[in-house]
């Protein structure tokens, strides 16, 4: 926990159930849900805004949020499938058979989140992510206050990618094939086409930084893991909440921030990585 932060901040877009087939149980997850869950777990006041589907795994994701605390009151719920992932853990790495593509919500337009501009209004930060079928709607989001978070993965298309970053805030690339030369190339263009703070995430190796004016570089904790799924959320989650939480303290220096911001999503995804499932809550079947 981090004290009495009373930040308020929400994740728009995906929600998943990961089904791990080998133990027959589903955990909830997906991108944009687990910033919400993880930043509710750092002490933040955290919403969710999504779709959800009308099957088990829906209401197993819905029970769950109600129990942690996680405010849903503007998700909407349509007849069809859930998003549902099905994986298996391979020496404590998370590995993907497959996936319905988020399900019903890939066929429900998201314009609705607009619908209470008083609503969105009150959060610091907005987080959505490449799944979340968000990217046309960014544009609107960047008029209103938050600050506007982006999980490009690591399946995203270079110049696609940098086309968004005029919108967004904060972009985080998963660049764990990637030279550290090119990640770098990256982050560099990304911050040119308008991001605050660009991030790349490269698996076992160093996490790198930069914010236009200096290069940051942050190593994962070394440690054996239960189950790596949520790592790279639960990192961006811990960096967010730290360092906008910081920003309005005037007393401490941008760079020491940025340095110890890091540090803790360091720390807070390796201790993601010793829970099963993206943050547990797992459901037998």
């Amino acid at each position: 926990m981090m004290g009495d932060n009373a930040m308020k901040v929400i994740g728009i877009g995906d929600n998943v159930v990961d089904d791990y087939s080998h133990i027959r149980t589903m955990f909830p997850g997906g991108n944009a849900l687990n910033f919400s869950v993880y930043a509710s777990m750092l002490g933040c006041d955290s919403a969710y805004l999504g779709v959800f589907g009308s099957d088990e795994s829906a209401k197993h994701v819905q029970r769950t949020l109600a129990r942690i605390g996680v405010d849903t009151s503007h998700c909407r719920c349509v007849d069809g499938p859930n998003g549902h992932a099905i994986l298996t853990i391979e020496d404590g790495e998370r590995v993907f058979i497959s996936s319905n593509k988020g399900g019903i919500s890939k066929s429900v337009p998201m314009e609705f989140i607009f619908d209470d501009l008083d609503y969105l209004q009150t959060f610091s930060i907005v987080h959505t992510s490449a799944y979340s079928y968000m990217d046309r709607y960014l544009s609107q989001l960047q008029q209103l206050n938050p600050l506007i978070s982006y999980d490009f993965s690591d399946d995203f298309e270079s110049e696609y990618a940098l086309s968004l970053c005029q919108y967004i805030d904060f972009g985080f690339f998963s660049c764990a094939e990637w030279t550290e030369e090119a990640a770098m190339e990256l982050l560099e263009k990304a911050v040119n086409k308008g991001c605050t703070v660009a991030v790349a995430t490269r698996g076992p190796h160093e996490v790198i930084l930069f914010d236009g004016r200096s290069w940051f570089r942050q190593a994962p904790q070394v440690m054996i893991p239960t189950d790596t799924l949520g790592a790279g959320d639960a990192f961006i989650s811990g960096f967010l909440i730290s360092y906008v939480g910081g920003i309005a303290n005037t007393v401490v220096q941008p760079a020491l921030l940025i340095e110890n911001s890091l540090e803790k999503a360091a720390s807070f995804a390796a201790e993601i990585c010793r829970v099963h499932g993206a943050f547990g809550h797992g459901l037998r079947y």
